[in-house]
Order: structure tokens, then C-alpha cells, then sequence
């Protein structure tokens, strides 16, 4: 059955005094059995140390971790029942495959009929049976990794901890495992806590994701939550791609019937409370349109088969438009620009914080 983790006000300082850094700001998160949690944020944000405190590699500097309702902080690594997936495979080169992946059950002294039923049930989850008798060296990237996840799950652990396991990968086998990790996750049941700096992969993989910054929990929310309702524009920049548009005006009264003004054009639409405000929009949310007021120059058209990006300098700056795949456009083409009401999202323009 799978095990709960609570997280609460999880502190982590390196060095004593003034010098001290804090790196972890009272972190409080609750991940129920069975969730598979993304950590997501730039380096040095603090999401790998908060992953080495769950598996017991650090020691925080206050606060408390519970796995399964028990308090595991004074608790050795060993003694915590949790399987990690590093970035690096760490696979034994001498071994194959079938003992890499049932070293840790031969470890605990687990009878050898039973090691081998498990090492098989294991391999056939992985899609793996055929490569039971090789060696490391004689796999791809994408076989070590799935060596790696089949370790970790042969000792049916509390917790899977995965400390961006696909970094070493190449774009197409990197989507490959994203779905390889997805359905195992599907099929084990096993809660998860899986860190990456990769916003593509948070939103694809997370039944939730939490985004920090400099140490501090921004935001944690379903992928649909995090990416239509932002708290803030760090997040709403950091999660989504192209990021979202942001444009700094001055909205002369609250609800319907009003505008926004900005540096070079006004739109009507419903904000939230007069005043200096700034307005998000996505890409997918801005149309081009002959006969629109606002206009924008043309500075750059990506093609990327599904969609094209065009870039567009406007008077409020630089804007991003997701247009059908057959748009064509030349660089310094004058175009209007259409907003959808409907997707806006508003931002105090001082502390960068959502206002509903």
C-alpha cells in the first residue's frame, strides 16, 4: 500500500551565523499515497536538497518528515524504505542486469526463488526480459535508466525518489521514458517525488506540481492549476513555453465596461480593480488579426510544424503569438493583435502578486 509524505516546515541552513545560507524557507508540503509529486524550480533554488533531506542524505536544520505517518528525521536512509533514480544510472558494470536488479533484495537476505520471481515480474513491467543476461556497458542510455527505476522498484519501496533521472538523455528518448515513467507510476501505485528544472516535464508527468524559488514553495497545484491560475509572475513565467506575455498598464475602473491602457494601444476588458496592473496572456490566448487596434512589427517567425511562434515588438514590448501552423508572415510585416478576454490574468504590478 502506498505511503503518505508530509513535509513540515522543513528548514535547511549551510554554515553557522552570518555567513550562514539558508537554502530551504519553511517548507510545507503534503503528498498523499500514491501522488506523484514534481519539484520544479532553476538550479540552486533548493529542490535537490530538499530530495536528499527526504532520503535521509541530509539532515535538516529544523522540522519534521513523516513517510507513512512515522517521523523519519533522526531515522538512517537505509532504515527509511525509499528507492531513488539518479540522474547518473549508478548500475553495477560487473553485474548484469537481472543481479543489478535484485542486488538490494540479495542484500536483505531475500531467498533466491523469490529474488528471481521478483526480478522477472520487475523486467516484464520494464518491457526488459530480454536483456536480463547483459551487461551495462552493452545497453543504451534508455536501458540503463530503465536497469536503474527496475533496482529501485524490485524492493516494492514506500517512496520513489527521482533526482532528474532523464538529464543524460536525448529529446526523443527523453519523451520515450517520460511516458515509460508515467506508466509505471500507473502501474505500481508507488508515491513519488520527482525533481526537475524541466517545466515540460513537471507538467506532463505531476499529478501535482510544486515550483520554488530561492528556497522558498511559490505554488503547489495540479499541471491545470499552475499553468491557467499562476500566484505569481515568477510562476507564471517559469511554467509554460513560450512564457507568458506580460504587459504593464493602468486599468481605469474595475469590472465590465472598462480598459486597459498601455504603452501603445488600450484594450477593453474586465479587470479586476482600477489602477497600475499588469496583464499575462499565453500565447495561445493572443490572436492575429487584420482589423485589431493594437498593433505589433513582425520580428521573428518559428515555424515548429504543429504551430508557428511569432515574435512581435509592440509599444508594451516584446509579445509572443501561437498562430496555426500555416501562418505566413515577413520580418517587419505590421499586424494587429486580439485579445481573449476570457484567458486574461492579472498581476499586482508592485508585488507581482495574482489578483482575482
Amino acid at each position: 500500500m502506498a505511503s503518505s509524505l508530509q513535509i513540515k516546515g522543513i528548514r535547511k541552513v549551510y554554515g553557522k551565523g552570518a555567513t550562514g545560507v539558508e537554502v530551504l524557507k519553511k517548507i510545507d508540503i503534503d503528498v498523499a499515497p500514491g501522488e506523484f509529486l514534481i519539484l520544479v524550480g532553476p538550479s540552486g533554488c533548493g529542490k535537490s536538497t530538499l530530495l536528499n533531506i527526504i532520503a535521509g542524505l541530509e539532515e535538516p536544520t529544523e522540522g519534521h518528515l513523516f513517510i507513512g505517518g512515522r517521523d523519519v528525521v533522526q531515522v538512517a536512509p537505509a532504515q527509511r524504505d525509499i528507492a531513488m533514480v539518479f540522474q547518473s544510472y549508478a548500475l553495477y558494470p560487473t553485474m548484469s542486469v537481472a543481479d543489478n536488479i535484485g542486488f538490494a533484495l540479495e542484500m536483505r537476505k531475500v531467498p533466491k526463488e523469490a529474488r528471481a520471481k521478483r526480478i522477472q515480474e520487475v523486467a516484464a513491467m520494464l518491457q526488459i526480459e530480454h536483456l536480463l543476461d547483459r551487461r551495462p556497458s552493452q545497453l543504451s542510455g534508455g536501458q540503463r535508466q530503465r536497469v536503474a527505476m527496475g533496482r529501485a522498484l524490485a524492493r516494492d519501496p514506500q517512496l520513489f525518489l527521482f533526482d532528474e533521472p532523464l538529464s543524460n538523455l536525448d529529446a526523443k528518448l527523453r519523451v520515450e521514458m517520460r511516458a515509460e515513467i508515467k506508466r509505471l507510476h500507473h502501474v505500481s501505485g508507488i508515491t513519488s517525488v520527482y525533481v526537475t528544472h524541466d517545466q515540460i516535464e513537471a507538467m506532463t508527468l505531476g499529478s501535482r506540481i510544486a515550483v520554488m524559488k530561492d528556497g522558498v514553495l511559490q505554488q503547489i497545484g495540479t499541471p491545470d492549476e499552475i499553468y491557467s491560475r499562476p500566484t505569481n509572475m515568477y510562476v507564471a513565467s517559469f511554467i509554460g513555453s513560450p512564457t507568458m506575455n506580460f504587459i504593464a498598464g493602468h486599468a481605469d475602473q474595475p469590472g465590465a465596461g472598462g480598459q486597459f491602457a498601455f504603452e501603445g494601444g488600450a484594450l477593453a476588458l474586465t479587470s479586476p480593480q482600477a489602477g497600475p496592473l499588469t496583464l499575462g496572456l499565453r500565447p495561445e490566448h493572443i490572436q492575429l488579426r487584420s482589423d485589431a487596434a493594437w498593433r505589433g512589427e513582425v520580428m521573428l517567425v518559428e515555424p515548429t510544424g504543429a504551430d508557428t511562434y511569432v515574435v512581435l515588438k509592440t509599444g508594451a514590448g516584446s509579445v509572443t503569438v501561437r498562430a496555426p501552423a500555416q501562418t505566413h508572415l515577413a520580418v517587419g510585416e505590421n499586424v494587429g493583435l486580439a485579445v481573449e478576454a476570457t484567458h486574461c490574468n492579472w498581476f499586482d504590478t508592485s508585488t507581482s502578486l495574482r489578483i482575482d
